[in-house]
């Protein structure tokens, strides 16, 4: 199978970049249809029983992988999906790339597990080391749904609309002591085939899977192709799937990504993003990542 790119053509409206800056996040209904959605599931149960037997399943059986395409090849069409993908563009310009990403399965759980207070905003010790308020986007997600979490206790998301540009939020002095949820907290529902895709700021927490339904999911994080990848695999251009991709899907996964200057972007025509942005008349000169 040879990959095509066929990223969305057109950049997200300025009312979707307005409600995007003011709310943090975007539902994109029925991105996936069933084919895909199938596709996606049949690869997680694949990978499960991979993790399963090498006993790196969570005392509740669940699984959160890292690298998600690695573990699952069959899940870079999710990379530039034409459903999804402008929506990042959209926002970070041409010069990016996946530094994170992880497929995740969280089966029913039986009884209430210990409290521990899960909130927070994505990027680790970004958070500490940047003093801007609020800090910088620095990156953004798109989350992928395999099943039905169209209502509310399947392990959804639960999120603060509006709170990426809060630096803080109220927390209990241990993680362990009962606190409740913070002001404004919503469980991000969707069908299966949906997408949510959300600034990395954004205070979020997942929930418990008390239903009778497993709960299966895709991340990836686009960052500037100057942050460089958590997600590390070496000698990707000798993976068996490595030449089935298009050069935009090989640059998302850290290919076209020379040394020093050339690596963070200063040389836009040899981007293959940038290319393909230019070739048609999808560059902007008002919005500063897309601008020629």
């Amino acid at each position: 199978m040879t990959a095509v790119t066929s990223v969305g053509a057109a950049a997200l409206t300025p009312e979707q970049r307005e409600a995007f800056d003011r709310d943090g996040y975007l539902m994109i209904r029925g991105a996936l249809d069933a084919d895909e959605i199938k596709r996606c599931s049949d690869a997680l149960d694949r990978v499960y029983e991979l993790e399963k037997e090498a006993g790196r399943l969570s005392p509740e059986g669940a699984m959160h992988r890292l690298d998600a395409v690695t573990s699952c090849p069959e899940l870079a069409f999710l990379l530039n999906h034409p459903r999804t993908f402008h929506y990042v563009w959209s926002i970070l310009g041409w010069n990016f790339h996946v530094y994170h990403s992880h497929v995740d399965k969280h089966p029913p759980i039986a009884g209430k597990r210990p409290f521990r207070f899960e909130w927070h905003q994505d990027g680790g010790r970004q958070n500490r080391e940047t003093e801007t308020e609020p800090r910088p986007r620095l990156s953004v997600k798109l989350a992928y749904f395999f099943t039905d979490l169209s209502a509310e206790g399947r392990g959804n998301t639960k999120i603060v609309p509006g709170s990426h540009k809060w630096n803080r939020i109220d927390g209990p002095p241990r993680r362990d002591m009962e606190w409740p949820d913070p002001e404004g907290a919503i469980e991000v529902t969707g069908n299966a085939g949906d997408v949510m895709f959300f600034d990395r700021r954004i205070w979020h927490a997942r929930s418990d899977n008390y239903s009778d339904l497993t709960r299966k999911v895709a991340f990836f994080g686009f960052t500037p192709r100057w942050i460089r990848a958590r997600d590390l695999v070496d000698d990707l251009p000798n993976q068996p799937w490595w030449n089935d991709l298009d050069p935009v899907q090989q640059q998302l996964l850290g290919g076209h990504m020379p040394t020093g200057d050339h690596g963070w972007g200063h040389y836009p025509k040899e981007t293959p993003l940038y290319n393909w942005l230019a070739e048609r008349d999808l560059l902007d000169p008002s919005y500063p990542p897309l601008r020629p």
